[in-house]
């Protein structure tokens, strides 16, 4: 199954592609200011996605999520406010989610 998955905007347009944050419970998206390496198995982005999700009250979990994504495995920094910070782990598949 897939890691990664396309987006496409209301107009149609690919917007970016998505991963399931095993720690934040949703999708991290990846626009066009991130390099992929084009491979939604073993999704690498670059540079780190650094999430700070005070507005989004109806996350909890996701405070603060910084991590990289390299050859499908997210590894969360130390400065992460979830339980998983300091981990690296596999993505989970994001079809159906």
């Amino acid at each position: 199954m897939a890691k990664a998955k396309a987006i496409t905007d209301t107009d149609g347009k690919h917007s970016g592609w998505v991963i399931s944050c095993p720690a934040c419970k949703y999708w991290h998206l990846f626009d066009s200011r991130w390099k992929f390496n084009s491979d939604v198995e073993k999704p690498t982005f670059a540079p780190s996605m650094n999430v700070n999700a005070t507005i989004h009250l109806k996350y909890p979990n996701a405070i603060h999520c910084h991590s990289f994504v390299t050859d499908g495995r997210i590894q969360f920094l130390d400065d992460c406010s979830h339980d998983m910070k300091g981990q690296t782990v596999d993505l989970g598949d994001v079809d159906g989610d």
